[in-house]
């Protein structure tokens, strides 16, 4: 099978409105939510179980992956899935001032997921047809940033306009029903944009199943891989402290200090979860790709994820200190260059995993669904180990839940893949190991 020619067009024209559209609803349902409800009166560890467990169909995708793969091209998929996220979006912020919002509001969110996941599956397959490896290697810091700007667009701007209205003296409700719908607005206007600057593919069409031989289908050819098991472990728990801080991070700043936490209105928490670390996010997301794409991936691991997990003991002191916003903007900007900077290795990786075989849309669905696995186990987690230990122990276990992904770096596989059925191509510079 030969190689897939890249699109013509820069990926810059496409890469960074696709990547903003796939975070979006993903923050909407997994963390925006979470301060949602938290506003609405809903218990942190009723918080943590939803919230997480509405995160289903992106762990769950990796068995529709085959399907996607194999009918219609990946554009398609992308923009009719985007629809769907739309429509869904809107439902939502019509509901959320429902006194059964919670039931209709997380049934609406699973919805969205579904759709969201589906997107996501096509979107990556897509971004492996367009760029060659080595601007895959760099625009992945690109999509990381653009995901992690639809988390300051929508813990940021959104919860600061929701907490502006709640200032102005509008119901808690209509408040976070127009922060939705604003949401589900700017998503209408980028899926328009996005579907007029995204190039047709040659290349992008069903794969054929024919030939695969000895019965190996697209998904047990992942499990059949060298490593397998330390492969699905280390994408389990690379980041599972990670998703239990930024899954209780919301209620720690809104939480009264009486209770363990900070005590912050929904303006200063939206001001100091998203709009505070824009810049050292985007610093955080380019540096680690264009370092992983000059240094390659095996020389640049272990120093990112130490640089990734070390502000979660920021966490801890200003648990044990409780101090004002000022520290917490510092902590905040810290947290989100170190997670930039941490994730570039992790979405190399994946990337890696999910090249050695032909069916690479499906085994990249495969590897993201094993990621949703790992933080939705985290998300439940959370609020029962918050509620058990208080924010301070809290933080502690976070802390110690860093340990086995970082364990586990020692024996996964980090050279770059040979897909199956391709010669295997020169080495570029770029993404040379060290």
């Amino acid at each position: 099978m030969a190689e897939s020619k890249p699109a013509s067009r820069s990926p810059w024209f496409y890469i960074p409105a696709l990547y903003f559209q796939q975070g979006l609803p993903v923050i909407l349902v997994q963390q925006f939510s979470v301060i949602l409800y938290k506003k609405l009166g809903v218990p942190n560890d009723q918080i943590g179980l939803w919230t997480s467990l509405i995160a289903w169909p992106w762990i769950l995708k990796m068995l529709w992956g085959p399907w996607v793969d194999t009918r219609g091209t990946k554009r398609a998929w992308v923009f009719s899935m985007q629809l769907g996220v739309l429509a869904l979006l809107a439902a939502t912020a019509a509901f959320v001032t429902s006194p059964y919002f919670l039931a209709v509001t997380l049934a609406l969110f699973f919805a969205t997921a579904f759709f969201s996941a589906t997107h996501d599956i096509a979107l990556d397959g897509y971004y492996l047809l367009a760029l060659r490896k080595d601007q895959q290697a760099f625009f992945m810091g690109i999509r990381s940033t653009f995901f992690r700007l639809a988390m300051i667009f929508c813990n940021g701007a959104l919860v600061i306009l929701a907490g502006a209205w709640e200032r102005d003296g509008l119901p808690i409700a209509e408040s976070w029903r127009r922060a939705i719908l604003l949401g589900a607005l700017t998503y209408g206007a980028l899926s328009v944009f996005a579907f007029i600057v995204a190039p047709r593919l040659a290349q992008d069409g069903p794969v054929s199943r024919a030939g695969e031989g000895l019965g190996k289908s697209a998904f047990w050819s992942f499990f059949a891989q060298d490593k397998a098991w330390a492969i699905v472990a280390f994408i389990l728990f690379y980041r599972f402290g990670e998703s239990m801080l930024t899954k209780m991070s919301g209620p720690f700043l809104l939480d009264p200090r009486s209770a363990g936490g900070l005590g912050f209105d929904t303006l200063q928490v939206g001001s100091i979860l998203g709009n505070v670390g824009t810049l050292s996010l985007v610093a955080g997301g380019l540096l680690g790709g264009i370092l992983i794409s000059r240094k390659g991936l095996r020389a640049c691991f272990w120093p990112m994820v130490l640089l990734m997990n070390l502000p979660n003991l920021l966490y801890v002191w200003a648990a044990r200190v409780q101090p004002g916003v000022g520290p917490m903007y510092v902590i905040t900007a810290i947290e989100q260059f170190t997670y930039g900077f941490g994730m570039a290795p992790y979405m190399v990786f994946s990337m890696y995993v999910s090249q050695r075989s032909r069916f690479q849309t499906s085994h990249y669905a495969i590897t993201t669904g094993l990621m949703a696995l790992g933080a939705m186990a985290a998300g439940i987690a959370s609020g029962f180990v918050q509620k058990s230990l208080g924010y301070t122990g809290f933080f502690v276990a976070v802390c110690l839940a860093t340990i086995p992904g970082m364990l586990l770096l020692k024996v996964i596989p980090l050279s770059e893949p040979e897909r199956e059925g391709t010669k295997a191509p020169e080495a570029r510079p770029a993404l040379a190991e060290a």
